[in-house]
């Protein structure tokens, strides 16, 4: 199927230097940072929707699996290949087309680093708040695709908040256009949003139109320790009681404490079962009292060593531990599952407790941290070797947070590794559903197959 022919003609369009067919080449995009794969027959790497749109069209006749792919640092799978794959990868289109001050606008190729638009805009005194973890490396578009999140959802939303409008090349070719720099718009179905968190199975996203707002004036952290987890849970509930929306609102448990500790160095306490970490911003005066009150929450609910950063420097300081959670973990075994389940910040005791139980129960230690504003958690299962016991407790995990009223993805996305789990959430019904948007936008099921379902 892939012949001199067909790779001479998708290098008639990109270069040939943008198609790699070599094995050594191959291998870089094999795998992300959720699975390894086998190898994609091909990789191309266009700059432009024509090119892409161009690419397609030749792929889609021939029937050939296409694998979409940012910068591969997904946790799900989302983007390792197929047998006899196309990898299409968006790593050149790294262009910030428009930055628009008035409207509060960017539109961006999908291939802008997210750290690089959090800078750009920064310049005009504007924020784009999503911020995964791996924003210093992670994709916009790849951000689209699987609507990440990060320690700024609570207060200010997901990826999916932020999306505006899309560029997109179909499974044919045919490039469309949804939603726009308006701030409202009703007219017909959200097309924007159905491409959103659909992780390129249902067309490949090339240029994004994003909403910003203006960056806020000042900002604030404040750490605290809990020697009993429900005090921690206690000082969450009562913050927000008292309408007070923190920026980031984070949880690591004891053994996350622990962890990172031995790895850092940091002089954290090693006798708590939480330490949450919480960042509030806005105007100068408004985050003075707000630290003020938090504070005082956290003391009141039996917080040790309450502490806030007095400037942008004590800030970065805390959130030293925090940043550190993961590589932290890789060091303490070789393979680490990090997972990402939410539940209703209600149900934050249940679901870390039950966590505790899982571990005990197949012997996996289980280390949690998370967003514990928005009820988003991240159980990193370590172990020496993979095993059935990892697969029993993932599941285990996943039945716990949806018996809570919770979901087994709240970020991560569904990909190749979630797949088999997405009954749990889903009754049939709702799956053929999705079944039905899927064949009806890729009829040959050739773009990112084997993922979500």
């Amino acid at each position: 199927m892939i012949d001199k022919n067909f790779i001479n003609e998708i290098k008639k369009i990109v270069g040939r230097e943008f198609v790699h067919t070599l094995p050594e080449e191959l291998a870089c995009y094999s795998y992300d940072s959720g699975v390894e794969s086998i190898s994609p027959v091909m990789v191309v790497r266009p700059g432009t929707t024509e090119e892409v749109s161009k690419i397609v069209k030749i792929i889609s006749q021939k029937n050939i699996s296409i694998i979409p792919r940012g910068a591969g640092t997904n946790l799900c799978g989302a983007t390792v290949p197929v047998k006899d794959c196309v990898v299409i990868s968006t790593e050149r289109m790294r262009k910030i087309i428009e930055l628009d001050r008035p409207n509060l606008t960017a539109i961006v190729q999908a291939g802008v680093i997210t750290f690089s638009l959090h800078k750009e805009a920064g310049k005009f005194d504007l924020f784009y708040p999503p911020d995964p973890g791996s924003m210093k490396v992670s994709t916009i578009g790849g951000n689209v695709a699987e609507n990440a999140g990060g320690p700024h959802c609570f207060k200010y939303g997901v990826t999916k908040d932020y999306v505006l409008g899309l560029t997109v090349v179909l499974a044919n070719g045919d490039i469309i256009k949804t939603g726009g720099k308006t701030m409202k718009n009703v007219s017909g179905y959200n097309l924007t949003q159905l491409f959103v968190g659909s992780e390129g199975t249902l067309g490949i996203i090339t240029e994004i139109i994003l909403k910003l707002i203006p960056l806020p004036k000042s900002k604030r952290t404040i750490i605290s320790s809990f020697l009993k987890l429900e005090d921690a849970m206690k000082t969450v509930s009562t913050i927000v009681s008292l309408g007070i929306v923190p920026s980031t609102l984070e949880i690591m448990d004891d053994l996350t404490i622990k962890t990172v500790e031995d790895y850092k160095h940091l002089g954290l306490p090693l006798d708590v079962e939480a330490l949450l970490l919480i960042e509030v911003d806005g105007d100068e005066e408004l985050v003075a009292k707000e630290v003020r009150f938090i504070e005082e929450v956290c003391k009141k609910c039996n917080g040790k060593g309450v502490r806030a950063a007095k400037n942008n420097i004590e800030s970065e300081a805390l959130w030293e531990a925090r940043r550190s959670a993961y590589p932290s973990l890789s060091r303490a075994k070789p393979v680490v599952i990090s997972e990402d389940i939410v539940v209703p910040r209600t149900k934050l005791v249940e679901v870390m407790k039950g966590i505790k139980e899982i571990s005990k129960k197949y012997k996996i230690p289980i280390a949690t941290f998370g967003h514990a504003g928005d009820g988003n958690l991240h159980p990193n299962l370590l172990a020496d070797e993979n095993n059935e016991n990892l697969e029993n407790a993932i599941e285990e995990m996943f039945k716990l947070a949806i018996s809570l009223g919770g979901t087994i993805t709240g970020e991560h996305g569904i990909g190749k590794l979630k797949s088999r789990f997405l009954n749990l959430e889903f009754k049939q019904e709702e799956i053929n559903l999705m079944k039905q948007i899927k064949d009806t936008l890729d009829p040959n099921k050739i773009l990112n197959p084997g993922k979500i379902f």
